[in-house]
């Protein structure tokens, strides 16, 4: 059994991914070609945003939202504790400062409530000046952008969109990357649309940032590649992977989404009452990036993965430890007890196995070890 198998998916796209990798190869187009024109426009479409720029990765997309934003030093940006470390990471490297915000326990995406209590401290301190906010939409769901965009309108800040996992998700219709000023995603590999290396994108509907963006991953380019007006990077989405996306993406349209549903789906139907499940708020559709549940202690946690692990069943834990606990920010000096719920999901979460391949065997495995667990 794969956690998520890659390889079962390329056998089932296989000769239309064989046709794409050929083709570009033969066309001697790899850097910036036909290919990533296309699927930045349909991406755009699918979302619903005017502008979609690629870039190297997800990590990168985000660097650029904050770079469009002129994001450095004194400025604070806030993000949920419980994360991927690239969410706090490029705000450390634009030299400004992040101030972690706990999250739901049930959703595992930022809680409204402690991002005002954090915002209003920040600027009640007076050290930082509050700037934007990193939403992250964890495993899959969509944060709570109701909530969160009235906080930001309240107090001024800019909303960058971390859909790195949330690519596909919704709310009420509205997609998911389309929910920030400007919202990223990752096509590495195990993400719910990913491609067969590195690869990322932002999204916005305001074309200055949009143009900003589309100069600073070529190295600040200007009207022509060797006349650069700012200071950029390289950050360019080689055109064999945005070929390989262009087929991945039309499976993903066609059946992908809607079989991880029903998988997930399946998982809930087994596990409710067994384990807490993951928490899907009415009017909200999750693309699934991970099925996460909650144990309740550490204990019970790591014995269940042992337990699966023994019959051939992988599990992760995403994530073993909160960012305000990460060795790179022990500078920051946060006091104990800080986001308790984010602590508290660091030893209760676990990852099963998912993907759009997965069989209904494949899951009711799954499912008995876990409901005989004891």
């Amino acid at each position: 059994m794969q956690f998520r198998d890659l390889v079962k998916q390329y056998q089932v796209l296989k000769p239309e991914l064989d046709k794409a990798m050929i083709s570009t190869v033969a066309s001697g187009g790899y850097i910036m070609g036909k290919p990533v024109k296309e699927l930045e426009a349909s991406l755009a479409e699918y979302v619903g945003v005017k502008h979609c720029v690629t870039c190297g990765n997800g990590t990168d997309a985000l660097t650029l939202g904050l770079k469009a934003w002129d994001v450095g030093k004194g400025d604070a940006v806030f993000v949920p504790d419980f994360t991927f470390f690239a969410s706090a990471e490029v705000i450390s490297l634009e030299g400004a400062t992040p101030v972690f915000v706990d999250v739901d326990a049930g959703t595992f995406n930022m809680d409204a409530a402690d991002l005002e209590r954090a915002v209003e401290k920040t600027a009640g301190e007076g050290m930082l000046t509050p700037k934007a906010i990193i939403t992250v939409d964890l495993f899959g769901l969509p944060a709570d952008y109701a909530a969160i965009r009235k906080i930001a309108g309240k107090y001024g800040l800019l909303i960058l969109e971390d859909g790195a996992q949330g690519f596909g998700g919704a709310i009420g219709g509205k997609r998911a990357c389309s929910f920030g000023d400007i919202s990223t995603t990752s096509f590495f590999p195990a993400k719910p649309l990913g491609c067969y290396g590195d690869g990322g994108a932002v999204f916005t509907d305001n074309d200055e940032w949009a143009a900003k963006m589309d100069s600073l991953r070529v190295h600040g380019k200007g009207s022509y590649k060797y006349d650069n007006v700012r200071i950029g990077m390289n950050s360019r989405l080689d055109t064999l992977q945005a070929a390989i996306l262009q087929v991945k993406f039309k499976a993903f349209r066609e059946h992908e989404l809607t079989d991880i549903n029903r998988a997930a789906s399946l998982y809930t139907a087994n596990l409710r009452g067994i384990v807490h499940t993951p928490v899907i708020p009415e009017g909200y559709y999750s693309s699934w990036a991970q099925y996460t549940i909650r144990l309740n202690s550490k204990e019970e946690r790591d014995a269940l993965q042992l337990r699966l692990k023994e019959n051939g069943v992988p599990s992760m834990i995403y994530y073993p430890t909160p960012m305000h606990r990460q060795t790179a920010y022990k500078s920051l000096n946060l006091p104990a007890g800080s986001c308790p719920v984010a602590v508290r999901l660091c030893d209760t979460v676990l990852s099963l196995p998912l993907h759009p391949y997965i069989s209904e065997e494949d899951i009711e495995k799954v499912c008995h070890l876990i409901s005989t667990k004891g």
